[in-house]
């Protein structure tokens, strides 16, 4: 029987569902969880306080270098600008250079772990006995994310949101470092046709074969 750390791996697109189905996985398993997508909101931020370019490879790595965590419970930290600028710089090399090793750490604790992210199946935790890849038709996840910034007083027009999703896909799937791509050992979710429930339901499902495939 395998009895190295449980990792699981939940990789997948904005809006895919992925933040919601791994931390229910984090609580079924009772397994310490993180979103690695609000490190890079969070350099995303303080790129934007500063009043740098997203686009600045050099003040988006420092500010990786730096990471201020006081920025994880900022208010303005899910907001769709700083989606935006959460994207373009996490397509810098430098900013997932200095961001690897504290997600690496995460992901090796010796009581194991769930992280969510682009990148987690493929480079952070490539060696992980459960990897998912959440997804859903761009169409959806736009209503999805469309419905959250409503939900938040900050509604923006479908089309916009739709426009911003499919740009986001374009640039997490064709960086250079560490693109958004299914693991060749991850299990496929797509949520498009299912509630939360019935999508914690299908994961836990897929994690569980995963896991007995890896005789655990």
């Amino acid at each position: 029987m395998n009895t190295s750390p449980l990792v699981i791996a939940v990789d997948g697109p904005a809006a895919s569902g992925k933040g919601t189905i791994a931390k229910a996985l984090a609580q079924h398993y009772a397994l310490p969880f993180m979103d690695t997508g609000k490190l890079y909101r969070a350099c995303g931020l303080a790129v934007r306080l500063a009043g740098h370019d997203p686009y600045d490879a050099d003040a988006a790595a420092d500010a990786a270098r730096h990471i201020d965590t006081g920025l994880l419970d900022d208010p303005d930290l899910m907001s769709a600008l700083n989606s935006d600028y959460a994207s373009i710089i996490s397509s810098h090399p430098q900013v997932r250079a200095a961001l690897f090793d504290t997600q690496r750490a995460f992901a090796q604790q010796a009581g194991g772990a769930v992280l969510d992210g682009r990148d987690i199946g493929t480079v952070i935790a490539p060696d992980a006995p459960a990897k998912l890849f959440v997804t859903a038709a761009p169409e959806i996840r736009a209503q999805r994310r469309h419905a959250e910034q409503a939900a938040r007083g900050a509604p923006h027009m479908l089309a916009d949101v739709l426009a911003d999703i499919q740009a986001r896909d374009a640039r997490d799937s064709g960086r250079s470092a560490a693109p958004l791509v299914r693991a060749a050992d991850a299990a496929l979710l797509d949520t498009s046709n299912l509630d939360i429930a019935a999508a914690v339901a299908a994961a836990i499902a897929l994690v569980e074969s995963a896991l007995a495939r890896n005789g655990r």
